[in-house]
């Protein structure tokens, strides 16, 4: 077996016509050598975040792909590493596709430009069955966009809520209803990213049940997204609800939001600090499910490029590899990146059994269509009103129908 030929890089500017801004990368003549046993030999460029490559994090990055390559004896491979983060893979990977990474990290909102650029290779077969198999219906769809799949997912995006256990059961987390009951509930209402929660608990629909008729538009109309409106009007009157975090009052005992406010939830709850899903709440006398919006951070495969052109296979390997659940396992041990992987074992870590149940059944695939945008006003308006006390059980249906006209008509940006 040849050895594997190893190349890493740092953050760099951009240098001529061989590298994109904010994502680098090195290379010596011996990565055009080819093979002198008949083996493959290819170059595979691989983008990620610098956390990924760094020796603190045990430079995760490297480490799977060295991985990768000794399960594949099959293939000569040479690495070479550029540092660009999921949030730049966008602008960075469609800014030249054919000199981008063959494989690279990226967020799935974004999946829509790369595949406009044509920068982005649709998966199918085993990959494909492989992400059903070991992700939730939810995680899957994040990545599915006008039914072919364009990533493999590794992390999810999305909320839930922190709470203090002396104050709080376990029984009593399942229920909004019975948390007030007890105790100062935060919750953004004002926030269009959260307020959906209660709509689409009670049935209302973005763009069809999984998000991807674009056709079908913003259903948030009919007694369905009235009697939620009426609700909200007594949530928001409840002089245990405050509509904001853990900072926004005093006494708050509980708050939604996400992994990024992990250290303030610590700070604020201690030894007592819980976390969970969304729990469901109570609409005329039944139970309904909040379910947030969610995304997700994947893998995907440069269709661009000469690796791609000549060896299509490794690239999709590779990027199964690192989406995997070995090398989830690994991401998570060393960086504590929680696992979309149904099959990994999180012990007794409530993040991250709490945002992995919010993606089995707490969640909803926040759409990748266009006309999402129409969506992000209104519903902040609609929660702002409802905060200021000038929706009403008078007005509730009114106020809940001139909010879907207008999350449905085209001239709203």
């Amino acid at each position: 077996m040849n050895s594997k030929k190893l190349f890493t890089t740092g953050v760099a500017v951009l240098l001529g016509m061989t590298m994109l801004t904010g994502c680098s990368k090195k290379e010596d003549d011996s990565a055009a050598k080819p093979a002198d046993d008949g083996k493959a030999a290819v170059t595979v460029t691989v983008w990620g975040p610098q956390e990924d490559q760094s020796d603190d994090n045990g430079k995760w990055l490297q480490t799977e792909c060295e991985k990768f390559a000794a399960e594949h004896e099959e293939w000569d491979i040479t690495f070479v590493y550029g540092v660009c983060s999921e949030g730049d893979a966008k602008t960075n990977v469609t800014t030249d596709p054919s000199k981008a990474a063959d494989v690279y990290m990226f967020a799935n909102d974004q999946i829509p430009d790369l595949l406009k650029a044509g920068a982005i290779a649709e998966l199918g077969g085993g990959t494909v069955d492989a992400i059903k198999a070991n992700n939730s219906a939810t995680t899957v769809n994040t990545v599915v966009y006008d039914g072919g799949v364009y990533g493999v997912p590794f992390t999810a995006n999305t909320w839930f809520m922190y709470y203090d256990k002396s104050v709080f059961s376990d029984e009593d987390v399942k229920s909004l209803d019975a948390m007030l009951a007890k105790g100062k509930v935060a919750f953004p209402l004002s926030n269009s990213w959260y307020i959906a929660a209660f709509y689409v608990g009670n049935g209302c629909t973005l763009f069809g049940a999984d998000g991807s008729d674009a056709a079908a538009g913003i259903d948030f109309s009919g007694d369905k997204a009235a009697a939620v409106t009426d609700y909200l009007v007594d949530l928001a009157a409840n002089p245990n609800f405050v509509n904001g975090d853990v900072s926004t009052t005093t006494g708050v005992a509980a708050f939604f939001s996400g992994t990024w406010d992990y250290q303030k939830a610590l700070d604020a709850y201690g030894d007592n600090l819980g976390v969970a899903a969304a729990p469901s709440f109570t609409l005329n006398g039944e139970l309904k499910q909040m379910k947030a919006f969610a995304g997700s951070k994947a893998i995907g495969v440069n269709p661009q490029t000469k690796l791609y052109a000549e060896h299509p296979e490794i690239a999709v390997a590779l990027a199964a590899y690192l989406g995997g659940t070995s090398a989830q396992q690994d991401h998570y041990d060393l960086r504590k990146i929680i696992p979309t992987d149904v099959a990994i074992n999180v012990g007794d870590d409530l993040l991250a059994k709490a945002q992995m149940d919010t993606m089995d059944f707490a969640s909803i695939v926040q759409p990748l269509q266009a006309d999402m945008g129409n969506y992000w006003t209104p519903a902040q308006s609609m929660g702002e009103e409802l905060v200021a006390g000038t929706v009403t059980h008078d007005n509730a249906a009114e106020k809940t129908e001139a909010m879907n006209e207008t999350m449905n008509t085209a001239a709203v940006q």
